[in-house]
């Protein structure tokens, strides 16, 4: 089984004031082997591509809005495919949308009907939770519920997320992680607040025996407000390398 490769979510980075181009090179200086965007496919330049090419980042995908992506959905997947991008992530929904076992079952229809509307085209449908897939819907979490009520649809794991809503992430990866080809390597504090990865609560190591042990295919490190978004770039290469390595 291959090792998995790290990336970086670019939201990361979001309030550095450079090109595109530009922050491909400093994700590269600092070792990652890939990238996922956050940024709209219409927004992306043309250097983008060589830029990618020279650096040999890898493209892990993208995170694209559901009703954009439900719009249109075979037109956005040629464009991403334009840059070697061959999964699509619904970075987010309504916690109402979870909020009831109908509604999940509901949320569930509609993701399967959205990969089903990708066939035929380079891309892949994923889902990328936050806390409220975790709420209480009877007996079980609605992310329980979701995941197998889904047809052609693979998961994007948020490790601090599902840490956030009072459930233990290596648990999660453990009964799912055959749908988990991502996991978003994330931390939280004790009160369910992003934190750096090792300054709160997730025991990252157990995660990311969890998610080899899976077959997870890349590990992406996420932190939605660093102080200093270029430390933070060159800490979660450090720490994603040393979890690799065991440590």
């Amino acid at each position: 089984m291959a090792a998995p490769k790290t990336a970086i979510q670019l939201y990361t980075l979001r309030e550095l004031d450079e090109p595109l181009p530009t922050l491909l090179d400093r994700v590269a200086d600092a070792g990652y082997d890939g990238v996922e965007f956050a940024t709209p496919v219409a927004d992306i330049g043309e250097e983008t591509a060589a830029t990618l090419d020279r650096t040999g980042l890898e493209v892990v995908g993208a995170h694209v809005d559901c009703e954009a992506l439900e719009a249109d959905p075979v037109a956005l997947a040629e464009r991403w495919s334009e840059l070697d991008c061959s999964r699509l992530v619904v970075p987010w929904l309504d916690p109402a949308s979870f909020a009831t076992r109908t509604e999940t079952y509901r949320t569930a229809v509609r993701l399967s009907d959205l990969a089903a509307d990708l066939r035929g085209t380079d891309a892949d449908l994923l889902y990328h939770n936050h806390t409220g897939e975790f709420a209480d819907v009877g007996a079980a979490s609605a992310f329980s519920l979701l995941v197998p009520a889904t047809a052609g649809v693979d998961f994007e794991l948020d490790l601090g997320w599902a840490a956030a809503a009072g459930y233990d992430p290596a648990t999660v990866v453990r009964r799912f992680g055959s749908r988990v080809p991502l996991l978003h390597v994330t931390d939280v504090d004790g009160d369910g607040n992003c934190a750096e990865l090792r300054t709160g609560r997730v025991d990252l190591p157990a995660c990311v025996e969890a998610a080899r042990d899976a077959g997870c295919e890349w590990f992406v490190y996420e932190y939605d407000d660093p102080e200093d978004p270029l430390d933070s770039l060159a800490h979660g290469a450090q720490e994603l390398d040393r979890l690799l390595a065991g440590e």
